[in-house]
């Protein structure tokens, strides 16, 4: 119908769909990556930024499913975007208590290496998504992840840095711990801004 703006909202549409797909690739990519790193260095660190890197790459497919449909289906794709971080930040949390308690070797070289690929691959995420972020709530949730991501990345990196001065894995635990501190808020910041999004519909 002619006014109706469904062109603008089909294009808009399509443009949310082909960003989410390239953020859901290379997130999925950067976790297979992190993943074994963090596994052969030991890293808690890399590991929690491997998980991050995973949730990422689900809540881009949940938003996958939300572009084009109603605010409604919108919100309720960011309140599961917002579960999923939730529940990665207590994994990680507790992840860091079992290397606390057994103890681990993380490797600093390999830390840092891999957390500066990782933190280019969520700087091009981050642009990616940026010019959406006022978008609906779906891409706010996006835009979320991906700015946690790169303040993750930055602090892998200063922690493989210390790990590799001081042959302590201690730098590595406590970066672990306010990364899933940084996830755990991203989390609630989704939900409520899901919930917020309810509330206008009603």
């Amino acid at each position: 119908m002619a006014g109706c703006g469904c062109g603008e909202a089909d294009q808009t549409a399509a443009l949310e769909r082909r960003v989410l797909w390239t953020l859901l690739v290379i997130n999925g990519v950067m976790f297979v990556v992190e993943a074994l790193a963090g596994w052969i260095g030991q890293s808690t660190g890399l590991m929690a930024d491997s998980l991050d890197m995973l949730a990422d790459a689900a809540v881009y497919g949940v938003g996958l499913y939300a572009v084009g449909r109603s605010l409604i289906v919108k919100a309720r794709a960011a309140s599961i975007s917002g579960i999923l971080q939730l529940a990665l930040g207590v994994a990680v949390l507790l992840d860091v208590g079992r290397r606390f308690l057994a103890g681990s070797e993380p490797v600093g070289v390999l830390m840092v290496g891999v957390g500066l690929v990782a933190l280019a691959a969520n700087v091009a995420c981050l642009i990616l998504i940026s010019r959406h972020r006022h978008g609906g709530v779906h891409m706010r949730a996006s835009w979320i992840f991906s700015r946690n991501d790169v303040i993750a990345n930055g602090g892998v990196i200063l922690s493989g840095v210390l790990v590799a001065l001081t042959g302590s894995s201690l730098p590595d635990l406590v970066i672990g711990a306010l990364v899933a501190a940084v996830v755990v808020k991203g989390g609630r910041d989704i939900l409520r801004e899901a919930h917020a999004a309810r509330q206008r519909r009603f």
